[in-house]
């Protein structure tokens, strides 16, 4: 009786052969998940109506699904790597498709929020192993293109979901924009039984319960608190309290890794300079991307007037020209001829000078806004897959899933942290520029509130140098950012290669004594065989003269 395949825990070296077919279904499966990001921001009045949903409600139906996604980051990259990242690909999948039937078919407020819910878990499960299975199949000649393509869709997703959202909304109702879903999870279901292979931590570690349960309490209270920010104020209690849980929790988190033999992340991870200077330049790209768009798109509306399917068809040309320099290749072309800190450099240096472009000429109209998104499409298209190829590289390939989950989570942050900086920013000029408008609750209100159209000029003018004040603080960080992230990952290669040398002179120098050795050895055989002959050949002389005596006694 023939014993069952073992799961796959190592691949051929030019990778696996229908590995440009899998990733198909996985970005596929990846472009979904993403575009439940942002597709239900053009439906709030249609849920606001059909639903008799409050503002609370409608907030509570967009965040339950980033909040749990982002929460589960870490736990479900580490259950990809334990448990087999095909099985978990196959669950994501398998609960992504269930929750989005559930959202279509929702008759209240709560049942739309808990299906969006569970669709946060699928959509955790899924960005981790898809990455990671990315990693699995590819070897290092095609990695960085392969990256290339799978943070493209992330693009495409971020950017394309008001547009899915508003064109199935002009012919359908409001629970079609989860119900489209459906057919894209059953593709994907068939398409990964049957072509992903397995591959799971050959070292069978025991679950890391309590580390689980303890990144994921702790990134849930730390992403509630961003997300809870701009609408109750930084310093009010609520926000303060929850991000003094997350952070008092994830400081836990660290001290039990710490103190554990099979820790769901590994904390030596962080003294890698190669690791530490790719986190530092992902969470800056995100800091600089989800900043700045938040702020964009309140520009494009509050000083511009343009409405929000318009506003958000404006931003595209950033997630566009991403997706073009991707396509061709270029970024993989440029880290093997400069290398991944060089072209990490580049990249980021590109997306600061958008910024700035964006800062400095698209205050008073679109065109100096538009070069600035292109150019930070192109910053972003050199930058992100170099410094995610550089995350997974300096993370054992049996720990892809949780190296998947931690640059989940940095984008998440980044994110976050980009929000309220740029946004603090923004509030702190505006407020210097129009004091009497500090006490209104956002701009349109500020607005109303203005008495004339003289002061409506003025609290506009006010908001634009905040916007612009706010973008250049951005453009600032992010170049920094990316010089510091090339810096570390230069002089980690520059410790990698002089570690290789030293590796090579010493196994080089034991080869030579070996050889030393047994030159000496062969010669002592030979000087022992010519005193045996020496020996022998006097012996026998004796002998002989023995011989020649005898007969003369």
């Amino acid at each position: 009786m023939t014993a069952p395949a073992a799961p796959r825990n190592d691949l051929a070296p030019q990778g696996h052969p229908q590995r440009w077919l899998i990733l198909g279904v996985i970005c596929l499966a990846q472009l979904t998940v993403l575009l439940d990001n942002t597709v239900l921001n053009v439906a709030i009045p249609s849920l606001t109506t059909e639903l008799d949903a409050s503002t609370a409600d409608v907030q509570w139906m967009i965040n339950a699904y980033s909040l749990v996604q982002s929460g589960l980051l870490l736990t479900a990259g580490s259950s990809a790597d334990r448990y087999g990242r095909k099985k978990m690909l196959v669950v994501g999948l398998a609960l992504f498709g269930i929750g989005s039937l559930a959202a279509g078919l929702a008759q209240s407020s709560g049942q739309l929020i808990a299906a969006r819910a569970g669709m946060g878990i699928g959509g955790a499960l899924l960005i981790t192993t898809t990455l990671a299975v990315v990693v699995q199949i590819f070897d290092d000649s095609e990695r960085v293109k392969a990256i290339g393509l799978w943070a493209t869709v992330n693009s495409l997703g971020f950017a394309a979901g008001p547009l899915v959202g508003g064109i199935v909304l002009d012919h359908f109702w409001w629970g079609a924009i989860f119900l489209i879903n459906i057919p894209v999870a059953l593709i994907g279901l068939v398409a990964v039984v049957r072509l992903v292979p397995e591959f799971k931590n050959p070292r069978g570690e025991r679950p890391d319960l309590l580390g689980a349960l303890l990144s994921t309490i702790g990134m849930t209270a730390v992403v509630f608190a961003i997300i809870s920010g701009p609408e109750h104020g930084w310093t009010s209690g609520r926000v303060l309290f929850t991000a003094f849980v997350g952070v008092a929790v994830l400081a836990g988190f660290v001290l039990w890794e710490l103190h554990i033999p099979h820790p769901m992340l590994d904390m030596h991870f962080f003294r890698n300079q190669k690791f530490i200077g790719a986190v530092a330049g992902a969470i800056l790209v995100a800091f600089g991307m989800g900043g700045s768009l938040f702020l964009l798109t309140q520009h494009l509306q509050f000083v511009l007037g343009y409405g929000p399917l318009e506003a958000g068809l404006r931003t595209a040309p950033m997630a566009l020209t991403v997706v073009a320099l991707n396509l061709t290749g270029l970024g993989a072309r440029l880290v093997r001829r400069m290398g991944t800190p060089a072209t990490i450099a580049a990249g980021m240096s590109a997306l600061a000078a958008g910024l700035g472009a964006i800062a400095v000429l698209g205050r008073d109209g679109y065109t100096g806004m538009l070069l600035g998104l292109v150019v930070m499409g192109a910053g972003i298209s050199l930058a992100m897959p170099a410094m995610a190829n550089a995350i997974m590289s300096a993370i054992p390939p049996a720990k892809a899933g949780v190296g998947a989950g931690i640059n989940g989570t940095l984008a998440e942050f980044g994110n976050g942290l980009g929000v309220a900086v740029l946004g603090a920013v923004l509030n702190i000029r505006f407020a210097a520029l129009v004091p009497a408008a500090v006490g209104a609750a956002s701009l349109p209100a500020a607005l109303a509130a203005a008495d004339g159209p003289g002061e409506r000029a003025t609290i506009k003018d006010a908001f634009a140098s905040g916007l612009e004040a706010s973008q250049l603080v951005g453009a600032v960080a992010v170049l920094a950012g990316g010089l510091l992230a090339a810096m570390l990952l230069r002089r980690a290669e520059r410790t990698e290669t002089a570690g290789r040398t030293e590796a090579s002179g010493k196994a080089a120098t034991a080869g030579n004594a070996e050889t030393t050795a047994g030159k000496t050895e062969s010669g002592g055989n030979a000087e022992t065989t010519a005193g045996k002959t020496e020996s022998g050949g006097a012996a026998e002389m004796a002998g002989g003269r023995a011989d020649s005596a005898g007969p003369a006694a």
